[in-house]
């Protein structure tokens, strides 16, 4: 290969620098900066070291050498065998016996026309490796690399220069500078793609963090943050594999990769404001406790009421003996009898029948009396819920009841004009919590109330919020949208804004697949038992036909073996079973 013109070097440097500044992988940033400067300088090879985080050693990122063709690092894909090259020795010298760590210590260039003729510097490895392989190694050019703090990050190592004729010469003083322009370009070019992936390994880190706070808030969503962003990658790959049908021209730029798994890292961020005792909430009297625990007092209180009558009778002399013994234990029987009624009526199911709640109000009219204050030991907030002129004990209530003060109003700071702006069509309820005891009773499924469902499903509308609140750059503008879809449903019928399916992002979609499968057969729920594959296969087949889930992901989601894969890495051994995805799958996909 001919020498290049000193005017061939300045368009190459300047061609290189715009080059290096537009690079954004780091394997390709190094390997332009080797071969800019091997083409510059007409060299053999050369090496290029970056300074490891410790700064205590060089680290061989990637080697090249056209004579010897030898190429290693960088984006090869062989592994470089060599150890870093230590700066220091184990008593703290600096290491100047090697060329490479003497320039990194000094900051200096350093010229060498022959590394034969040299005393100051120890070469005899590169000797040894010469006298194995025939090569002559001859002129070294080895500059530092510095940043705009002028701190040494890396050096890189040219090696034989060559003329016109093809003959070894020493690297000129008119190419130096330019070498050594190039690596400040380079410096530059390396620090700052550093920085970038420092800020992005922060952020990754910090989104694991808020994942790993939601899933220790609840056993009942632990490891979810995690295990959703997982299988979202995993159809997201697949649709990108895919080179004919609907996802035939689907792929995913680097960017956009990172974008979805911000998203998916984040898709459940709201959680963070869902108290953990309506997330947690397993009987519908739970608040940040069970409250059935007063109503039994209440009903040991009425059975002691009882006693103390009968005794009282018996003094009085106001019947046979028998008779008021009989009566109590009936009344006994009965109490007991009711109290047994409403803490199954606690213990949320399907269905509760309109007779159930019938028979829960006339339960609700029996009566105790409070001897004691219940103003007592109260709370701000409580008190303010509360009536000064509320009559004092000892007062006769009844043993259920809805009062004034189980209303919790929204806070008055909350602007609803957002879920206008946003276009949520979830609607909060009148008022944030309503924890009257008959109220919560009569739930008809389930444990929650009105006004838990909205507070739990309030986390997609905070998770957007929030992550509209954040200042993205341009490469990360779609991560609300994507995030926040994952409750939609492709008929419309889904939350917070109703969307149908060509509203929908492909992201999106594959995120609320995700969510709903690792939902069905995730093993760390208390509330119930983890579902086998062919369990969860089937019910999301149901959601299909109800078009809840999108009919082309599902296909996709079956065919490529997504749910296998998942499954052998996340779930547990029990619940792999037996599935023939034929069933699930349209005539025309099989």
């Amino acid at each position: 290969m001919a020498a290049a013109s000193q005017e061939q070097r300045y368009r190459t440097l300047i061609e290189l620098g715009i080059a290096l500044s537009a690079e954004r992988n780091h394997n390709r940033l190094m390997e332009k900066i080797l071969l800019g400067a091997k083409s510059m300088t007409n060299a053999d090879g050369g090496t290029l070291y970056l300074v490891t985080e410790k700064k205590d050693a060089l680290k061989f990122e990637i080697m090249l050498n056209d004579t010897l063709d030898v190429a290693m690092g960088g984006t090869t894909g062989k592994p470089i065998p060599f150890p870093p090259l230590r700066l220091h020795d184990d008593q703290g010298v600096p290491n100047h016996k090697n060329v490479s760590s003497y320039c990194a210590l000094s900051g200096a260039t350093v010229n060498i026309a022959d590394a034969y003729d040299v005393d100051k510097f120890d070469f005899s490895g590169t000797k040894a490796f010469d006298a194995k392989t025939g090569y002559r190694s001859k002129s070294f050019l080895t500059v530092p690399l510095k940043n705009y703090e002028n701190e040494v990050i890396g050096v890189l190592q040219l090696i034989n220069a060559r003329d016109a004729k093809n003959t070894v010469i020493a690297f000129g003083p008119d190419i130096t500078p330019l070498i050594e322009a190039l690596t400040s370009q380079a410096a530059v070019a390396l620090d700052n793609q550093r920085l970038i992936e420092a800020q992005k390994h922060l952020f990754k880190s910090f989104i694991q963090v808020i994942a790993g706070a939601i899933d220790a808030k609840s056993p009942y969503t632990g490891g979810h943050c995690n295990r959703v962003p997982a299988l979202t990658a995993m159809l997201a790959k697949a649709a990108c594999d895919q080179t004919e049908g609907p996802f035939a021209d689907f792929d995913l730029t680097e960017d956009e990769w990172y974008e979805l798994e911000v998203a998916a890292g984040l898709h459940d961020c709201g959680k963070v404001t869902t108290p953990e005792y309506i997330v947690d909430k397993a009987t519908k009297l739970e608040t940040i406790y069970n409250r059935i625990h007063e109503v039994r007092m209440r009903f040991e209180v009425m059975k002691r009421d009882a006693v103390i009558d009968y005794l009282q009778a018996v003094i009085a002399d106001e019947k046979p003996e028998a008779e008021l013994k009989a009566e109590m234990e009936a009344r006994l029987a009965q109490l007991d009898e009711d109290f047994g009624f409403v803490a199954e009526c606690n213990v949320g199911g399907e269905f509760m029948a309109p007779e159930r709640i019938e028979r829960l109000k006339q339960v609700a009219e029996m009566t105790w009396v409070r001897t004691i204050d219940d103003h007592l030991g109260l709370s701000i907030d409580e008190m303010r819920r509360r009536k000064p002129d509320e009559p004092k004990p000892p007062v006769v209530e009844k043993v259920l009841a809805d009062h004034e003060w189980h209303i919790i109003p929204h806070e008055a700071t909350i602007d609803w004009s957002r879920y206008d702006e946003e276009g949520f069509t979830m609607k909060p309820c009148a008022n944030k919590y309503n924890q009257g005891e008959i109220y919560n009773l009569s739930i008809g499924r389930g444990t929650l109330t009105a006004e838990d469902r909205f507070k739990i499903n309030e986390h997609i509308t905070q998770t957007i919020l929030m992550l509209k609140a954040l200042p993205f750059p341009k490469n990360l503008t779609r991560v609300a949208e994507w995030a926040g879809g994952h409750h939609e449903q492709m008929n419309g019928r889904g939350y917070p804004k109703g969307l149908m399916r060509e509203q929908m992002s492909d992201p999106a979609r594959m995120m609320a697949v995700a969510d709903i499968f690792e939902a069905l057969t995730a093993a760390d729920r208390p509330y119930k038992k983890p579902k086998t594959l062919s369990e969860s296969l089937k019910i999301m087949s149901f959601m299909v036909k109800d078009a809840h889930i999108d009919p082309d992901l599902w296909v996709l989601f079956l065919t490529s073996g997504v749910w296998k894969d998942y499954a052998e890495q996340y779930l547990k051994p029990e619940q792999i079973d037996d599935v023939d995805i034929s069933k699930y799958l349209p005539k025309a996909a099989e």
